[in-house]
Order: structure tokens, then sequence, then C-alpha cells
């Protein structure tokens, strides 16, 4: 979790007074959702099954920035649900201003490892990827919708729905029941789903602590646009630095995205040329984050590593109490006081003996003065 990944490795969150600016954020101009979100017994039909948008749906690619690069910082989304375990679709507007406003975050990664994507059906994972392109239409760049699937059909169709609603791009993990075994089966898949989004940018979800698939992404990328010809980039959820760095050194040509996906490593991974990164903390410590990504351009190391190391403080603190999704959305919950819902099970509730250190701990935090 911390970087859609960090759950593996950890997580992250800040102090922050935004409480009252975040409910603020829901009297903003909020559209009503497309629809409640599922109840049991039930489930809401997507707008594709519905048919055509109406007029006050946002039409295919115009809800965020066109042709603007992706880079910078990327939230994982957070899946909201409400207390009896059901998707919550009304905060995602809430969501977005805060991300905006508070953490000045423009970018998001939905249905990911943060998301619990594949703990949700289909339907679900089309229902959150309409309303986040819905209320991100003109205050988000980027809305990435991750797709992928252990069932290649499904992976297709969660492409193709992608494309249909405006998303401004799409993610694919590698399958990890059946794994590919080398790069060609693994192109393979990815060339499968691609091209049923034809004119949606792709990147590949590289997250081998939680996949087991270990194919070097520097093996991957050989010649990769002539399979994928949408092919844009790589969230490069992994410790593997040496893969990172040569990855980017051999592909500078290509202006890919190398999106980093382990936060509390994000220092180093900018050190090697990454352009971006996804990850959990960005939806509370986004503008903690910003401030080391200033302090390395301008380049003021002293800084950046103290930021990097206040952030590495509070993860190592939470790692040891036990820190996953279901830590991340109690964090995120009392950070920007959006309520963010319980896990899916497996996952379980936070305890209150977690929250309560996790607060005490971000409290006690002292970040520069320049902050």
């Amino acid at each position: 979790m911390p970087g859609d990944c960090t759950l593996l490795f950890h997580k992250k969150f800040a102090p922050n007074p935004l409480h009252a600016s975040a409910r603020g954020a829901a009297r903003g101009l909020c559209l009503t959702p497309a629809g409640p979100a599922p109840r049991r017994g039930g489930v809401r039909r997507s707008r594709a099954e519905r048919g055509p948008p109406t007029a006050a749906a946002e039409p295919p690619g115009s809800s965020m920035t066109p042709g603007k690069k992706l880079e910078g910082l990327v939230a994982a989304a957070i899946t909201p649900m409400t207390p009896d375990g059901q998707i919550n679709l009304s905060v995602i507007c809430q969501y977005v201003d805060y991300l905006v406003r508070e953490q000045n975050v423009k970018n998001i990664f939905v249905n990911g490892t943060t998301g619990e994507g594949l703990s949700l059906s289909i339907q679900e994972r089309k229902q959150l990827a309409e309303e986040w392109v819905r209320q991100g239409k003109d205050k988000l760049d980027h809305v990435i919708i991750h797709v992928g699937a252990l069932s290649l059909p499904e992976s297709q169709d969660l492409a193709r729905h992608a494309a249909a609603i405006g998303a401004s791009g799409i993610a694919v993990i590698a399958p990890f029941f059946f794994k590919p075994t080398n790069k060609d089966e693994l192109v393979a898949f990815l060339q499968k789903v691609a091209s049923e989004a034809p004119g949606v940018p792709f990147y590949y979800y590289h997250i081998p602590p939680l996949t087991g698939v270990k194919i070097r992404v520097e093996e991957l990328l050989d010649g990769i646009r002539e399979q994928i010809p949408t092919f844009q980039g790589v969230k490069f959820s992994d410790t593997d630095l040496l893969d990172l760095a040569q990855c980017i050194n051999k592909n500078g040509s290509e202006q890919f995205a190398f999106l980093y996906g382990v936060d509390e490593q994000l220092l180093g991974a900018l050190a090697v040329g990454v352009n971006g990164a996804v990850g959990s903390t960005y939806n509370y410590l986004g503008r903690k984050t910003e401030l080391m990504l200033q302090a390395f351009a301008k380049p003021d190391l002293a800084l950046a590593q103290k930021y990097q190391f206040l952030i590495g403080e509070f993860l190592n603190f939470v790692i040891k109490l036990g820190f996953g999704v279901a830590q991340t959305k109690a964090v995120m919950t009392f950070v920007s006081g959006i309520p963010m819902g319980p896990p899916r099970l497996p996952l379980v509730n936070a305890s209150e003996e977690f929250i309560a250190k996790a607060k005490a701990k971000l409290d006690s935090i002292a970040w520069p003065n320049s902050d």
C-alpha cells in the first residue's frame, strides 16, 4: 500500500487540519451520482448496459485534460464503502474536490490494489470507473482505470467499458493464478486487452510482490510498441531499482511514463529518472510529497531527504502495528473527514487502538518549516 503496492510494503499518512475544509468541498459543484450504490438483491446497470449516454453525461474523451502527459503524483483511489459493505458512489465528488483542493493531486488510479479492485465485482468496477470519470470532468487531468483481471474476457470487457466512458488511460496487472512464465506470454495477454481499447493509452501495472510475476520490465519493454501501439508506460510497484533504472536508461527516446509505486522509496526512484508516482499516500500526503518533489528539483537534496525520512518514520511506525488497505481507509477517513467505510472481506476493519496510535503519531511529526 503506500503505493498501490506499498500495501505489500507499507503505507503513509499525514496529519492534516482538513476535516472542515474537506467537508466544505462537498458543497462545491458536484454532479449527482449516476445512480445509487448497488443494494443487496440487485445491482445498478452500468452506463454501457443502459445504452448511449444522455446529454447530461460526459462524451467519451472529454472529461480530462486532452493530450496532457501523465506525470507527477497520481493518487491510488480508495474505494469508499457503506457500513454494510456496498460501494459508496455518493462521496466520490467530495473525494475529487478534496484531492484537488487540499492535496493538489489531479490524477487518479482507479480500481487498483488500494481500491480493492480485485475484490470487487465487474459491475462494481464499472460503476466506480463511471463515477470517477463523471466527477473528474474539468477537475482532474487523468483518470486511469485499472482493468486487469484473472479472466481475459473480463479484462477485455473492462477495457472496452473504460474506452466508452472516456477514461484517460487503462492499466493492466499480470494475471496471477495461472501466471505468464515469460515475456511473450505476458505481452500476448496485455496485447489482447489493449486491442479492445485501441484509442486509449495503455499502462502495464508491474507489482511482483503481489502477483508473483517477476518478468523484468526491462525485458518486457523491448519492442513493446510493435505489439501494443497504445503502450504509454509502466506503474512500477517494485523495489528493484536496477530494473527500473535500466528501463529508463534504455527507453529515453520513447517518452514512456515511468510511475513509481513504492511511496516510501520515491526519492530513490526520482534519482534514477522516474517522471511520476502512483501511491495511496498521495491521498493524504500529496502536498507533503509535492514539496519533496519541489525540493528535489531545485535541487535541495537535504530538504527532499527530510520529507522522505519523515514519511518513512510514520510508515515504519504503522507497519509495526499492522498496515494495509483497512488501515489506509481509516487514516484517510480521519485525515480528510470523508467516510471511506470498511474494507471488503477477507480484510477487516482497523482497530480503534490502531486509529488512536496512528493519529497521535501523525500529530507528532514536525514537518520542515517550509511547509
